[in-house]
C-alpha cells in the first residue's frame, strides 16, 4: 500500500508528498477535500483526472483540510492511494431519488459487493441529508465485521450547501460509498468528544427528528438558557460552547448533539442530529485541554486495536470543535501525529458531522462535535 498527497491553492498543487513513488497512472482511489467554490470548479475535477486517469475520484467540500500534520481553509487536500493486493468498489446516489435519507442509506449500501468487505467509507451532503437516519440505513444492511466510517460534507463556517462526488463534478444532494476489500486490510477507529457533562440526566419527551421541543414536559430552549446563564445572551453562536450528551438508552454510550440553530417564536431548537423521545441527554460544557486530549485518546484507541502501525490515518472531526478551538484547532491533529507515529500519513477534513462506531466494528453513529479517526493498512 503506497500513499501520496497534494495540497491545491488557488486550483494550483503547490505542495506534493510522494515519498513512495506512487505511480500515479496506476493510482486506485483519489479522496480530496476542500472550500467548496474550488471543488465545484470544472477545471479542478478535470485537472484530477488527467492527473490520475484510471484512479475513482471521491470529493467533498469541507469545513477545514488536514494536510501534513497542519489546518488549511480555502484549499484542496488530496490524497492518493494504491494497493499491493486489496482493491475498491464504489456507489453513489442522489438523496433526492429516496423518500427519506433512510432508505438512501440502505441503498447506498445495497450496491457494493458484500464479498471480502471490510470497510465501508461514506462522504454525504452535509445539508439535505439526515444523517441520523442515514446511518440507521447503512446500518439496518451491514453485514457483521464490516467497519462503517466517514463524514457529512462541509460549507467552511457558512452552512449554506455542501457538495460531493463520485468520477464527476461534485454537487448538491450526492452521497457516496467507498467500499475497501482484501484480506490483507488491517483496520482502527476511534472516536471522543472530550465535552464535559454537567447537570442532571434529563428525559426527551417531545421532539420531532432532529428538533427538540421539551426535556422532562419543559420548554427546552427555556431549559437550555438557564443553564447558559450570561452566555444565553450570545445565542445561537454561544450554542457551540454548549452541546447535549445523548443516549438512546441505558445500556448505550453517549453522543454529542450539537445545536444548528434556536426558534425564538416556536420555542424550539434544531440539532445536527436526531433526538427522540425517551432517550437522556445532559447538558455539556467546552474545556479546551480536553477537547485535545480526546485526540490522544482517540488516536491511543486506534493502536490498541491495530496489531501494525497504521500506514494511514483519516481524521473527520466537527466544524464546530474547529470553531470553539480556533488558533489551537491544529493542535488535535499534532496530536494524532505524535501519538500514531511520523511515518502515520495523517489526511482529513473538519465536518457537518461524523460517522463512526462506538464499539469495535459495531454499527455506525452519527457524532456531532466529535474527533473521529480510522486508520488502515495493508499487511504484507
Amino acid at each position: 500500500m503506497k500513499v501520496a498527497k497534494l495540497l491545491f491553492i488557488n486550483g494550483e498543487c503547490r505542495h506534493e508528498r510522494n515519498d513512495e513513488n506512487l505511480d500515479y497512472q496506476k493510482a486506485q482511489l483519489v479522496i480530496g477535500y476542500g472550500a467548496r467554490h474550488l471543488i465545484e470548479n470544472n477545471d479542478f475535477y478535470f485537472q484530477l483526472k488527467e492527473k490520475f486517469p484510471h484512479a475513482e475520484i471521491a470529493l467533498s467540500s469541507s469545513s477545514g483540510e488536514i494536510f501534513c500534520n497542519e489546518v488549511y481553509d480555502d484549499t484542496v487536500a488530496v490524497t492518493i492511494i494504491s494497493f499491493s493486493t486489496s482493491h475498491i468498489k464504489t456507489s453513489q446516489i442522489n438523496i433526492e431519488n429516496f423518500p427519506n435519507s433512510y432508505e438512501a442509506g440502505k441503498t447506498l449500501m445495497e450496491k457494493l459487493p458484500k464479498e471480502n468487505l471490510k470497510w465501508v467509507f461514506v462522504l454525504s451532503d452535509g445539508s439535505r441529508v439526515n444523517g441520523s437516519q442515514l446511518v440507521q440505513g447503512l446500518n439496518a444492511v451491514r453485514p457483521d465485521h464490516v467497519l462503517i466510517s466517514g463524514g457529512l460534507a462541509g460549507d467552511g463556517d457558512k452552512f449554506e450547501k455542501t457538495a460531493v462526488g463520485l468520477n464527476q463534478i461534485p454537487s448538491s444532494n450526492q452521497i457516496v460509498a467507498i467500499g475497501f476489500y482484501g484480506e490483507k486490510l488491517e483496520l482502527s477507529h476511534a472516536s471522543y468528544g472530550g465535552w464535559e457533562s454537567f447537570g442532571l440526566e434529563r428525559t426527551v419527551t417531545r421532539s420531532h427528528h432532529n428538533i427538540l421541543y421539551e426535556i422532562d414536559h419543559k420548554n427546552a430552549l427555556d431549559l437550555y438558557k438557564k443553564y447558559l446563564g450570561k452566555y444565553a445572551e450570545e445565542l445561537p453562536g454561544s450554542a457551540l460552547l454548549f452541546p447535549l450528551s445523548l443516549k438512546s438508552d441505558d445500556d448505550s454510550s453517549p453522543v454529542v448533539r450539537t445545536i444548528l440553530s434556536i426558534n425564538e417564536k416556536d420555542n424550539m431548537m434544531v440539532f445536527a442530529g436526531d433526538l427522540p423521545e425517551g432517550s437522556k441527554v445532559r447538558f455539556m460544557k467546552a474545556n479546551m485541554d480536553r477537547l485535545i486530549d480526546a485526540a490522544n485518546d482517540a488516536a491511543s484507541e486506534c493502536l490498541k486495536i491495530s496489531h501494525n502501525k497504521p500506514k494511514m490515518g483519516i481524521i473527520v472531526s466537527c466544524v464546530g470543535r474547529k470553531l470553539v478551538l480556533g488558533d489551537r484547532t491544529a493542535e488535535e491533529v499534532e496530536m494524532v501525529r505524535d501519538v500514531l507515529g511520523a511515518d502515520t500519513i495523517i489526511t482529513g477534513f473538519y465536518s457537518y458531522g461524523e460517522i463512526s462506531p462506538l464499539k469495535p466494528f459495531d454499527d455506525c453513529v452519527l457524532h456531532n462535535q466529535t474527533i473521529t479517526i480510522t486508520t488502515v493498512n495493508e499487511t504484507e
